[in-house]
């Protein structure tokens, strides 16, 4: 057995050797200290980054370089709103190149959010990708996406800073580059104004985001669960299941209204111990939906105390952890605060140095260029009208902003085919007629199977006003068809049909 033995030391041996020489391979491999590194194409430009000598050169990313002249020009789109959006699906990509920057890969059908608050719809019903709307940024090799903010315009060099969006403390670090562009469109949108009252930011939640909808959807049915716990008391009940909603615009009645239903036709068939705490109350400061006509705004008031919803006319002072203040010193304690009450600039927007219209929005002229400098365009909640023109700033509604979308996809595209697709180059170019608004009306429901439908072109014009349970199923016919894709047109479809038959969902995911 001696010659087994012997066969067992060399095994041994070698193995231990394998071993010693496997971590010292290890140990020896300088650690990239960067996150991540990058393949590039013919159109991004790149620097080298000095390293120690033990590590090897990292390539670091800078950015899109201008377009040549054999080349298409790029067009560069700030913001997937309604008029980011419109205008991506109305370009055509054989005449640009396109370049979307913006923190989400997705347009927000925003009629319809409030109804994912309460399960009425699925989250991915009203969310549509950007690839689906322009196909060419996920085809074509001189078009991209970016999920990144805008940080700087400089737009006497023809370029525009960005930096990465990342979340949480596991992910990478943001990541700076810059884009050349040729046209660049300034569609950044606007957020919720809190008028500087203290506390909006911290405690309340804002409906603009299909991920304010979820946080909304989830802090509602935690706060019933949390409410039937044993040992709550009354009073913590009570407040627990006060759901109070500031601003009586349009988005605030709905979703009142939507809160309503669940109310009605979920929550006290399923939460039957607390069915009789849950109340809402709508405060606003004027009358509710004001640029709707009067009748119609009767019936809503009349419908929506009718459905249980306390209308309250107040002015909040403060707004504190549990409880909000009104300028009369009373005093409204709620568990679920939902903010509602207008919007305004961006401080991106207010930081340019462009140009200003009334309301710190960027100013443009009758064709939506921004003036005092070559090729920079602004549509949606970001834009208005220059003074000097004499036209009145529009109001921030997704009609506006889907009509401005379309009429500059046209005037860009006419400027690209008449050869002046590139910067610097569109000074001699007829743009033909100016942008002219008009519109179309305004609509919106009110719960119970009821909704507003108010078809005049202004708040004095004469024209249609209905109100009731037709003007439901008009609002439904008509916001089903506005829906962006064939896709997201089903998925509403079979999630009305599925409440009908079943009832909202009430899983707290």
């Amino acid at each position: 057995m001696a010659w087994l033995r012997n066969l067992s030391t060399k095994f041994s041996t070698m193995m231990k050797a394998s071993s010693s020489s496997s971590s010292i391979t290890r140990t020896q491999t300088p650690k990239n200290t960067y996150p991540f590194s990058f393949t590039f194409l013919s159109h991004f430009s790149t620097n080298q980054v000095e390293e120690k000598p033990s590590v090897k050169p990292v390539v670091e990313y800078s950015g899109l370089e201008p377009t040549r002249d054999h080349e298409k020009p790029r067009v560069v789109v700030l913001g997937s709103g309604w008029a980011g959006c419109r205008l991506l699906k109305g370009l055509d990509t054989s005449v640009y190149d396109i370049v979307c920057v913006s923190p989400r890969n997705h347009m927000v059908f925003t009629p319809l959010l409030a109804s994912t608050c309460v399960g009425t719809l699925e989250f991915r019903s009203v969310a549509e990708p950007i690839g689906r709307i322009q196909p060419a940024i996920s085809r074509e090799p001189g078009s991209y996406f970016f999920l990144a903010n805008c940080t700087h315009i400089d737009a006497n060099n023809h370029m525009v800073h960005c930096e990465t969006v990342t979340e949480g403390v596991e992910t990478i670090a943001p990541w700076k580059f810059t884009i050349s562009y040729d046209k660049l469109v300034i569609a950044l949108g606007s957020q919720p104004s809190t008028f500087g009252i203290q506390g909006v930011k911290e405690h309340a939640f804002f409906l603009r985001e299909v991920h304010h909808a979820q946080e909304i959807r989830r802090k509602l049915l935690l706060n019933l669960m949390l409410s039937d716990v044993p040992g709550i008391s009354e009073e913590e009940k009570q407040r627990l299941l006060h759901c109070v909603v500031v601003g009586g615009g349009p988005t605030g009645v709905e979703f009142s209204g939507e809160l309503s239903d669940f109310i009605t036709r979920d929550v006290r068939q399923r939460y039957v111990h607390v069915k009789d705490y849950i109340r809402v109350t709508l405060i606003e400061a004027n009358e509710i939906l004001s640029s709707f006509d009067d009748r119609l705004r009767r019936y809503a008031t009349k419908q929506l105390t009718k459905s249980g919803v306390r209308l309250v006319r107040g002015i909040v002072k403060d707004v504190k952890a549990h409880k909000i203040v009104l300028s009369d010193g009373s005093e409204v304690p709620y568990g679920l605060l939902v903010w509602s009450t207008g919007v305004g600039p961006l401080p991106i927007i207010q930081s340019l140095d462009l140009p200003k219209a009334p309301g710190g929005r960027i100013g443009v002229d009758e064709w939506l260029r921004v003036p005092s400098v070559h090729d920079v365009f602004s549509i949606g909640d970001c834009s208005g009208f220059v003074e000097s023109t004499g036209r009145q700033t529009l109001p921030a509604l997704a009609q506006v902003a889907e009509r401005q979308g379309k009429y500059l996809s046209a005037l860009l595209n006419k400027i690209g085919k008449a050869g002046a697709g590139h910067a610097n180059s569109a000074e001699e170019i007829e743009f033909g007629d100016p942008f002219v608004y008009k519109h179309l009306g305004s609509m919106a429901t009110i719960g119970r199977y009821k909704a507003l439908v108010d078809l005049r072109q202004g708040k004095e014009a004469k024209g249609l006003a209905l109100a009731g349970v037709l003007s439901f199923f008009i609002w439904r016919s008509a916001y089903i068809t506005r829906v962006v894709s064939w896709r997201n047109r089903f998925y509403v479809f079979v999630n009305w049909i599925t409440t009908v038959v079943f009832g909202r969902d009430i899983s707290r995911l």
